[in-house]
């Protein structure tokens, strides 16, 4: 690699990983009453994103992959933290501080190719823990297996019922894998949720699904053509790939969440761990469900304190509610969580599961 690009890429790295880490805090600690204190605490890292991206410009043609996946990242990045801080000035609300943060997983997309080629890209999509793993640095450096990595089916654009897959880079058919399905909250799609999850999957070891519902968002009522699409997908990916069939989590956030009851209660359902996050639930789910299916059911619960969409008592009600019902709740209750999703539980619902 030529010596003037080292010196580019060197440059534009730290404040690149920087802003994606700003963008992740505020995605976690987006609280509307505390929004302007969240924005202060992350300040200005676009600015020095944005005094280094002109280096990423005139680079010879063989690095054109590397320019690529760097210029599309901080152009995301760019683009999530300007319309973050155009809110914070008193231009929109909310909603668009929201629509802001949906550049963020466009951005981990674009630089996540880098992964395989720059170490320090590496250690971004990592658990902290595990940054300093000899071992799994060692796996990862390695030649990717066949049919590894980020995989789309039919979920590009405003495309509806497909899915994105990641299954780890040192993938082995001669061991069996615990698997993950995360579903999207609502409006939201697959391509972009499988973000707040493929850290955790690639830093312990887990082939990661996250579908997009057949509709606007999940079948929480009327006809139920969810449920049949996410057995279909899991069957597709089991049928390639050495799957667990003791654990097979279902997880998901806010109406995803709540679908994880809806179709995770069913006897049919596949699924052996549940984990709604920030979801609602009626406790006529609990009634309705089968009695047999519920018994010993392994079911993670996680709500946030803050949580101004669905409140915190409701979360406390189903937690009595499905054990009363038999079911094995693991309950949490995260006190500075609102309608968001605490990435930082994953290694937690990873480590539940394996147990």
């Amino acid at each position: 690699m030529s010596e003037a690009v080292v010196d580019d890429i060197v440059a534009v790295l730290p404040p690149l990983l920087q802003a994606l880490e700003a963008l992740a805090f505020v995605a976690r600690h987006l609280h509307p009453p505390e929004f302007v204190a969240v924005m202060a605490q992350v300040g200005a890292p676009d600015q020095a994103l944005r005094a280094v991206r002109s280096r990423l410009g005139d680079w010879p043609p063989e690095f054109a992959a590397v320019q690529t996946s760097l210029e599309g990242a901080s152009d995301a990045a760019l683009a999530a933290l300007a319309g973050l801080h155009a809110v914070q000035r008193g231009n929109g609300d909310m909603f668009e501080a929201f629509r802001a943060l949906r550049h963020a997983p466009r951005a981990l997309e674009a630089l996540y190719p880098l992964a395989a080629k720059l170490p320090p890209v590496s250690q971004f999509f990592l658990d902290g823990a595990l940054q300093g793993d000899a071992d799994l640095a060692a796996r990862l450096a390695a030649p990717a297996a066949e049919t590894t990595g980020i995989i789309h089916d039919h979920d590009d654009g405003g495309s509806r019922g497909g899915f994105a897959l990641y299954v780890p880079e040192y993938y082995t058919p001669q061991r069996d894998w615990p698997l993950v399905m995360a579903l999207h909250g609502g409006s939201g799609n697959g391509r972009n949720f499988l973000w707040s999850w493929l850290r955790d999957a690639r830093s312990f070891g887990a082939i990661l699904i996250a579908p997009t519902a057949t509709g606007p968002t999940w079948a929480l009522m009327g006809e139920d053509a969810d449920t049949p699409n996410l057995h279909r997908i899991l069957e597709s990916v089991r049928s390639r790939w050495s799957v667990d069939p003791r654990r097979l989590l279902l997880t998901g956030m806010s109406d995803g969440g709540t679908f994880c009851y809806v179709t995770g209660l069913e006897s049919s359902s596949p699924f052996t761990h549940l984990a709604p996050v920030c979801a609602t639930f009626h406790p006529l789910m609990a009634q309705m469900a089968d009695a047999e299916r519920l018994r010993n059911l392994p079911i993670f619960l996680v709500h946030g304190a803050l949580d101004w969409m669905f409140p915190v008592e409701v979360a406390r009600h189903t937690q009595a509610a499905l054990s009363r019902a038999g079911a094995r709740v693991a309950y949490r209750e995260i006190d500075d969580l609102s309608h968001c999703y605490p990435r930082e539980i994953n290694a937690e619902m990873l480590r539940w599961l394996n147990g």
